[in-house]
């Protein structure tokens, strides 16, 4: 696998193709970032971006992540004290969880947001952005029927912040592309240049395979999760013997969140998957790729059970030396 297919393995959408393939040519030292807000334990949204940060690691990028505290606050998420903690407690769970520390660089919003330059920067970037703009790309984190001007400068920042960090390409999840394409647009116009960014997929919920799996609706798999909740978590979930579910009653489409799990979680981290069975069904399968486990579950090979079996061991795997920091 060259530098640039590990780039952009797993992931959604590509900004622009061109533009991270010239990045991929010399990684050395080039500069990407995430963005979290400091709200809770790292879950698996956290941990599937991570994953992204992991590649880049490993073709030479250094890594920056924001841990937004100062965005927090504006999203209304407790004092800043009480983020801060957080933040602490997530910047070593990204340790633990994998990511290499001498390549990593964590930073607080609030050591650079505050300052007067970035103040002027952000209300020059206010003045050549249309309320209409900035509402676009703030949907995803407003709460409720009404907008709070908070939230309406929450993503000028987030696009000031690709500048200001020092980046060469921005990451996030695909719920971030709102965000990204407003940076692209209107970081010239105050008069610095756009990145390229990378986008990854959103999973679908746990339960039901329609719509996002959310932290704050719904099953979501986290950091504090016993390797019991993990087991009933996933045994839980919903996954039919396809990678292509019918849509459900109400015409909503549907994925497999287990194959997605194994996909964008699993196979990323470990170089084989075994999935243990008793000899009177076959014995054990072992899988060097995400494609051949998905290919025998849909010819019926391996029971959706036993899959699930296999994802509650690996990814407990993956969990533990986070959740020992709680």
């Amino acid at each position: 696998m060259d530098a640039y297919e590990r780039i952009t393995r797993n992931t959604s959408e590509v900004v622009t193709a061109e533009e991270v393939r010239a990045l991929s040519e010399s990684p050395e030292g080039k500069r990407a970032y995430v963005g979290y807000e400091p709200s809770g334990v790292l879950h698996i949204g956290h941990m599937l971006t991570a994953n992204k940060l992991i590649d880049l690691q490993e073709t030479g990028f250094e890594v920056v992540i924001l841990l937004a505290d100062v965005h927090a606050y504006l999203n209304d998420k407790g004092t800043f004290e009480e983020i801060r903690a957080t933040a602490e407690k997530m910047k070593q769970q990204f340790i633990a969880y994998g990511l290499d520390d001498s390549k990593t660089q964590f930073v607080l919003g609030s050591e650079y947001q505050l300052d007067e330059e970035y103040v002027l920067d952000l209300h020059a970037l206010e003045l050549e952005t249309t309320v209409a703009r900035a509402q676009r790309a703030m949907a995803e984190i407003q709460r409720g029927e009404h907008a709070k001007v908070s939230q309406m400068v929450y993503p000028l920042m987030q696009a000031l912040d690709i500048e200001y960090l020092d980046l060469d390409l921005a990451v996030g999840g695909l719920d971030q592309r709102k965000v990204h394409m407003l940076a692209r647009e209107e970081l010239p116009s105050v008069g610095y240049g756009s990145r390229p960014a990378l986008h990854t997929p959103i999973l679908a919920d746990l339960t039901t395979g329609v719509g996002k799996m959310s932290s704050s609706e719904g099953v979501t798999i986290s950091m504090e999760d016993s390797t019991e909740d993990l087991e009933e978590k996933v045994n839980s979930a919903y996954c039919p013997p396809t990678a292509d579910p019918e849509p459900d009653d109400a015409g909503n489409e549907r994925e497999n969140p287990v194959l997605q799990i194994f996909q964008y979680h699993v196979f990323p981290r470990f170089e084989e998957v075994r999935v243990e069975r008793p000899e009177k069904y076959g014995g054990d399968l072992e899988y060097a790729g995400y494609a051949a486990l998905e290919a025998d579950l849909e010819s019926g090979e391996l029971h959706p059970a036993d899959a699930k079996g296999a994802l509650a061991t690996y990814l407990d795997e993956l969990v533990a030396p986070g959740r020992e920091l709680l």
